[in-house]
């Protein structure tokens, strides 16, 4: 079966360097998008944007530099999709991280919230009005279903200043808090032609395990078992193009299939008070 044509389409991955997030990008560049990448380091991201222009054919794809961690640099990130892209389609927030030891952002936040949840929120709904204006679009949302599905969330203590920093337990919470916030999102979405789903891509050989203090025995033991990253973006391109789920939205995706989120995740009252901490951290009052 041919990949489905995105002629046209414009289709933003951030994390989009190496591992998944550059197979997504590869993916969409091969079925015709305009693909902007949005990497962290400069060099990293020239050499992944050469690889993906000679791989797939196209010139049809860009690279934007932003630190998802840091709120000033994605509302910059933001300003200058605005101005450079008439309309998006596909907005797959694909970055993500772990500390291996409490640290914090540039915004004094604990760093594994802040890149993982707080940023691409944050990006989300900065062009949600650019997305509304292109629908039919779609929001995809890099999670994890072994890190989200036994977390537990402390609303009160969110960055882990009262309990002892375990970097699975700050990873995972990150990954509860995405699935939640799209659910949430989705919600609100509804009727808008825009569609918000999250996905876990499957145990997949990436650097993300260096972030678990037995990531790299992992790596070691499991890498035969485990997924390649172009295998770990099929989800994500499933979502982003795939026909079959145009109308799909607020679903949480495991190999291509709707499948069950952490429980808390579908909490209504946990729903809208993630939404409200949310608005109140990055400071943005939400739609």
């Amino acid at each position: 079966m041919p990949p489905a044509s995105m002629s046209g389409k414009v289709c933003i991955v951030t994390g989009a360097n190496s591992g998944i997030g550059k197979e997504t990008a590869l993916g969409l560049a091969q079925m015709g998008a305009r693909v902007v990448m949005v990497c962290r380091n400069v060099e990293k991201g020239k050499a992944a944007l050469e690889e993906i222009r000679r791989e797939s054919g196209s010139s049809q794809v860009d690279l934007l530099i932003a630190d998802m961690s840091s709120q000033a640099s994605v509302r910059a990130l933001a300003e200058e999709i605005r101005q450079k892209y008439p309309r998006l389609d596909v907005l797959v927030n694909n970055a993500g991280g772990g500390a291996p030891a409490r640290k914090l952002s540039a915004d004094g936040i604990e760093m594994t919230l802040a890149t993982n949840h707080l940023g691409p929120a944050l990006l989300t709904l900065l062009l949600l009005d650019l997305l509304k204006a292109s629908a039919p679009s779609r929001i995809v949302n890099v999670s994890s279903s072994e890190a989200q599905s036994p977390a537990s969330l402390d609303m009160n203590d969110l960055q882990f200043e009262r309990r002892k920093y375990r970097s699975v337990a700050a990873y995972g919470q990150s990954k509860l808090l995405m699935n939640t916030f799209t659910f949430e999102l989705a919600r609100r979405l509804a009727g808008t032609g825009v569609t918000a789903n999250c996905l876990h891509p499957g145990a997949v050989a990436t650097n993300i395990w260096s972030a678990i203090p037995i990531g790299k025995l992992i790596i070691a033991v499991g890498k035969p078992f485990m997924l390649n990253s172009k295998q770990g973006a099929a989800v994500s391109l499933y979502l982003a193009t795939s026909p079959e789920v145009a109308q799909v939205s607020g679903e949480f995706f495991v190999k291509s299939k709707p499948a069950k989120s952490n429980p808390l995740s579908r909490d209504p009252k946990l729903m809208a008070e993630v939404w409200l901490c949310t608005e109140k951290m990055t400071g943005l009052p939400l739609a």
